[in-house]
This record gives structure tokens, C-alpha cells and sequence, in this order.
């Protein structure tokens, strides 16, 4: 019998016993046999027929003159006595009667074992099913330990960020071999941070290490560790580390850690008590007076900007490995590992896939490979082949047709001119971005959409490809004026005209690309004060400057609307040509758009395979120097 069944069957007995017991402890409340009524025996008892009577409780036996015997119910009538006595009846009255000494005990002691229960059963809950402590385990760690060969992942399993794997991979060689490092002077690194944007592999290449270390490995996010109540947090810092040395050499992965290390003392998001007492346990644990030695912590977060110092110096995180997003031979190796998990089809190049993907992600990728899985499946396909990646590539980055949202003649129209605005526009300012596909089609909360991809990975802009972005993104409102009347100008381009004020903001502060105001730097911390930066911030311009700062910005913006005008007044005849293929295909591509600008009819649409771009290798070097704030990392999207 297993204790599943052992336990039904143990409640079932208690329960049976605890019915016994209450019947045997209840007072009879009824009568099986009343051959009397109460009435009649009144009546009786008036006449002299009664001899004797006996009362228990509500019960009323007697015996007549005659001999014989009776029953009745007694309804607490107090002239009953008075009655008996006047008629000479022989009264006899017992106690009611008693439950058994074990009976009252359990009757008194009820209510104190159900709240015992009660208890046992919050302090198995909140252990987890009955683990060991209970309650009182609610300062441990929740760490998870993999031993060696519960994690499969390996660094083979990892593309695209062939730098960080280098940088990780070490640990793995000091963990193997230590005496190759200790014997030049060289010791194990205390600290490993991963930063990165999100989706571009720091958690699975901290699961990658684990497979490869052979060492204990333990497991954890940032947020674990926080709790409503003071203490607890840093209690936890400290039985995580008890259990690391146990089992040291080994890594500590923390998952997250911007959760717990956010700067201490600093504006709103500095006065968590219990956040800032786990923080300053991490740091003593990592970097103290006893020192943790054969113990690696790695951690990953796409913040760094609002850790703590204390946390970042030498010692603690002794190195930071950069899990930045991958060219194009990074997204071709992505692309490759998750394709080997759906069948493909001849035509499928996942190079080809990859140029078409600038600033994607590994998350990315591994969705777009998903994306177009399903679309084969829905299609009754048997292989996934380059026309289902060219659809999950347009929902990826344009959004999900809803081709059920119904758009009248003038709306759809509309929305041609303005998408045709734009394409036209980007496609004749210098330096820009080629178009890649104009679609009318309703994707996400969008009308309709403009993309443009870049011919190759980019790490800094010039000042002209800025302007010309500003250019391109009010041809679609320009298009709207010019073909239907300033009265007639639509909400669509409201998006439009804040990204083109953002860009030109940016370039008079921060990258200090105006001719009047110099290459100084005017924009104010940006950073939320609920991110750990401080909310005393001051001002550094003056108000003077800040007027300036505002007649540059407008410069810059009406430099640019102007020519976008003009460029859609001299190439009015190429709008409306852009306009019609769009009200007849609903989505043209690049090449339906070289026909249009030479002055041809546009072709019949074909299957798209992606732009086009020039041998690898071609790219210019950026010297090393990092890029701060990219205006645009990847595709860019112009949508109504």
C-alpha cells in the first residue's frame, strides 16, 4: 500500500471514530415508540390511572394502576410536578445523561488540535510539500544546484558571440587546470558580469558554462533573494555562499542582478531597506574579510548603468564580457543551430536569411526560425522553405496582417500616398537606408508600413544619414498635403514627426552635430530616478541655451521638411505610379520600386529573397571606439 492510499485510509478511521464518538456523547432527542401523547397523559394523570413516573431529559416513562406501561414526551411544562404530587403519582427523576470522560476531552480539545492543524499544514505548504524546516527554512537559499550532467548545453551549442565565449571559456580552463594560471601568479577571476541587451544569449551561455565546467553549479535570479521582509534577503546571500564553499570550486550563476544591485542611497529607488541590506551582504560575501576562495560568481543583466559601484570594481566583478548583438556571420551560425531542429527545404540559405536581418537578436532569430515552422505547418508543407521565412521575417519586423480589418477606398488611398511618400523620399536623400518592402496591408496598429534595411551591419551614423532619416519619415505626411489638401492631413504621421524631433534633439545635445552650438553635450540625465539614479538632479544649461537648443532642433526639422517637398513636387508622377501599384498589389518590393522610380510600370510581384549586400568584409572599421545610444540599431519601420 503506498502512502497516498495509507493516508485516505487513515482519515476515513479518524473520521468514522470522531461519528462514533459524537453519536455516543449526543442525548437521545427522540422517542422510538410514544404510545402516549402528552394530552392524554394529563388526562390520565387527572383520573388517578398513573402509578409512578420516571423523567430523564424529555422523556417521561411510567407505569399505570393497571400495570401496564407507557411513554411520552416531555415538553418542560413546570405544573407537571405540581400536577403528579396532587394525584399521588410516585416521581422518580434521574440526571440527564453523561458522555464519556474521553468524549468531553476530545469535545474541549477540538478547537486547540484544528488550529494545531491548521499550522502543520501553512508550515508543510511554505516549505514546499513537507521539506525539511518548514517555515523556518523561509531564510535559506533558493538556489537550484546542477551537478555534473544535468545541464546538456555546451558552448558548441552557442553562436554568434564568439568573443564572449572566449572570455568564459577561460573559466572553464581555470576550473580544469588552475595550476597552469596559479603557478605564473595568476588567480581565478572572483567575478564574471555579462551585459547585453536582452535576447542575445547571456543566460544561455551562463547554461553553456555549466555544462562544460564539471563543477557544482548553483542557480538563481536576483529577484529571490528580495522579500517584504527586512533580513531575509541578506540571509539568504549568506546560506547561498555557506553552500558554494561546501562544494567549492564553483559557480554561482545570478540571473537578473539588477534586481538586488541597484545603486544604494540614490533618488526613489535607493530606499529599500531590505534590497540595500541584501546588496551590502552580497558584496561582503563576494569581496570581504573572509575571503571565498574556488567560488565564481557570474551574473547577467541588460542594465549595468544602475548597478552599484561597489558591485563593479576589481575583485568582485573582475571582468565584464559584452554579449552584444551578432553581425552577419553571427546571425548566420545562429540561424544554422536552430535549423537543424525543422526540416528545410533546397532553396533555404540562411546566410541569405541572415542579411536580411540586421540588429536581430539570438531570441530573434530563434523566433523568426519558429515564425516560419508554423507558417509551413499551416500551409501543409513538408519543409520550410524560403517564401514561410520571408512571411515570419514581415511579421517579425512589420507586425501580423489583419487583413479582416475592413478600410474604405479613401482610407486605403490614403494610406497609399503616405507609404509612397515615404518610400519615394528615402529612396532619393543621400546615404539612406534602401526600401525593402511597402505594404498597405494593415499589420499590428499600423495602416500600413514602410521598411528599410540597411546593406550591412552599422555601428555609428553621420550626420547626413540622420538628416536624411528626418527627410524621409515626414514624406508620408508631406505626400498626404500635397495630393489632398493641408485640410485633409491626418493623426498618421504623429509618430513620424516624434521620432524626426528625437533624432534632431539628439543630434544638437548629445552627439553635438550643430553648427551653432558646437560639439557640446546639453541634454539633461535621462536616466528614472526608480532605476537607482538620483532625483536631485541639476540643471546644467541655461535658459538662454535651452532657447537655442530649441531654434537648432527647428532649423534641423524645417531644413529637412523642406526638401522632402521638394523632392516629392519634382517626382509627383512617380507618387502616383508608387500609389496605384500599392492600391493594386497592396505590397510592392525593392524590385517592383526600382521600376517605379526608372519610369517603368511595376512588374508582377515575386517571391522575395532579401536584399542584396556586398561581399563580408567590406564593412568599415570603427577604430574600437564604443558607440554610445545608436539612433537606429536595426530596420527601420515607417508606419501610418
Amino acid at each position: 500500500m503506498n502512502a497516498k492510499n495509507f493516508n485516505i485510509l487513515l482519515w476515513v478511521g479518524v473520521s468514522l471514530w470522531l461519528v462514533m464518538m459524537f453519536n455516543g456523547m449526543s442525548a437521545p432527542s427522540q422517542i422510538e415508540a410514544r404510545n402516549l401523547s402528552y394530552s392524554q397523559f394529563l388526562s390520565e394523570v387527572s383520573d388517578g390511572a398513573i402509578e409512578e413516573v420516571r423523567i430523564q431529559d424529555q422523556t417521561i416513562k411510567g407505569t399505570r394502576t393497571d400495570g401496564s406501561r407507557f411513554e411520552t414526551f416531555n415538553p418542560d411544562d413546570p405544573g407537571l410536578v405540581a400536577d403528579l404530587l396532587k394525584n399521588g403519582v410516585v416521581i422518580h427523576a434521574e440526571p440527564p445523561a453523561q458522555p464519556s470522560v474521553m468524549v468531553q476531552m476530545l469535545v474541549a480539545w477540538l478547537p486547540f488540535l484544528l488550529l494545531v492543524g491548521v499550522w502543520i499544514w501553512f508550515m508543510r505548504r511554505n516549505s514546499g510539500g513537507g521539506g525539511p524546516g518548514g517555515i523556518f527554512s523561509f531564510g535559506k537559499s533558493r538556489a537550484r544546484q546542477h551537478a555534473e550532467g544535468d545541464v546538456k548545453v555546451t558552448l558548441r551549442d552557442v553562436a554568434g558571440v564568439e568573443e564572449a565565449k572566449e572570455e568564459v571559456g577561460e573559466l572553464v580552463d581555470f576550473l580544469r587546470n588552475p595550476q597552469k594560471f596559479s603557478s605564473l601568479g595568476g588567480h581565478i577571476p572572483r567575478g564574471v558580469l555579462m551585459v547585453g541587451p536582452p535576447g542575445t544569449g547571456k543566460t544561455l551561455l551562463a547554461r553553456a558554462i555549466a555544462g562544460e565546467a564539471k563543477v557544482p553549479f548553483f542557480s538563481i535570479s536576483g529577484s529571490d533573494f528580495v522579500e517584504m521582509f527586512v533580513g531575509v534577503g541578506a540571509s539568504r546571500v549568506r546560506d547561498l555562499f555557506e553552500q558554494a564553499k561546501k562544494s567549492a570550486p564553483c559557480i554561482i550563476f545570478i540571473d537578473e542582478i539588477d534586481a538586488v544591485g541597484r545603486r544604494r542611497g540614490a533618488g526613489l529607488g535607493g530606499g529599500h531597506d531590505e534590497r540595500e541590506q541584501t546588496l551590502n551582504q552580497l558584496l561582503v560575501e563576494m569581496d570581504g574579510f573572509a575571503g571565498n576562495e574556488g567560488i565564481i560568481v557570474i551574473a547577467a543583466t541588460n542594465r549595468a548603468d544602475v548597478l552599484d559601484p561597489a558591485l563593479l570594481r576589481p575583485g568582485r566583478f573582475d571582468r565584464q564580457v559584452v554579449v552584444g548583438l551578432p553581425d552577419l556571420a553571427g546571425r548566420t551560425a545562429i540561424l544554422e543551430v536552430h535549423m537543424r531542429k525543422v526540416p528545410l527545404a533546397e532553396d533555404v540559405v540562411a546566410r541569405t536569411i541572415a542579411r536580411g536581418t540586421p540588429g536581430f537578436s539570438g531570441a530573434d532569430l530563434a523566433n523568426l526560425v519558429n515564425e516560419a515552422a508554423l507558417f509551413a505547418a499551416r500551409a501543409g508543407l513538408t519543409a520550410v522553405n524560403m517564401q514561410m521565412f520571408e512571411k515570419a521575417k514581415d511579421k517579425i519586423m512589420m507586425g501580423a496582417e489583419r487583413r479582416s480589418m475592413v478600410m474604405s477606398e479613401t482610407e486605403k488611398k490614403l494610406t497609399a500616398y503616405h507609404e509612397a511618400g515615404h518610400a519615394i523620399v528615402g529612396r532619393l536623400v543621400p546615404e539612406h537606408d534602401p526600401v525593402h518592402k511597402v505594404s498597405i496591408i494593415p499589420r499590428g496598429r499600423a495602416l500600413g508600413v514602410t521598411l528599410f534595411l540597411p546593406e550591412r551591419d552599422r555601428y555609428s551614423m553621420s550626420k547626413r544619414q540622420l538628416e536624411s532619416q528626418i527627410s524621409s519619415l515626414f514624406g508620408g505626411r508631406l505626400a498626404e498635403e500635397l495630393i489632398f489638401g493641408p485640410e485633409h492631413v491626418t493623426t498618421g504621421a504623429s509618430n513620424d514627426i516624434e521620432r524626426a524631433t528625437a533624432i534632431a534633439r539628439k543630434m544638437v545635445t548629445r552627439f553635438g552635430l550643430s553648427d551653432n552650438l558646437g560639439p557640446l553635450a546639453y541634454a539633461d540625465e535621462e536616466g528614472e530616478v526608480f532605476l537607482g539614479h538620483s532625483v536631485t538632479q541639476q540643471r546644467q544649461i541655461s535658459a538662454d541655451t535651452a532657447q537655442s537648443i530649441d531654434q537648432e532642433v527647428r532649423i534641423i526639422i524645417d531644413r529637412n521638411y523642406r526638401r522632402a517637398q521638394d523632392l516629392l513636387n519634382e517626382n509627383m508622377d512617380k507618387l502616383h505610379a508608387m500609389a496605384d501599384a500599392l492600391l493594386r498589389f497592396e505590397t510592392i518590393d525593392r524590385d517592383q520600386i526600382d521600376d517605379i522610380m526608372s519610369g517603368r510600370p511595376a512588374r508582377e510581384p515575386v517571391e522575395d529573397t532579401g536584399p542584396t549586400l556586398p561581399p563580408r568584409g567590406s564593412n568599415p572599421a570603427t577604430g574600437g571606439k564604443p558607440l554610445q545610444d545608436p539612433p537606429i540599431a536595426g530596420p527601420s519601420v515607417r508606419g501610418i
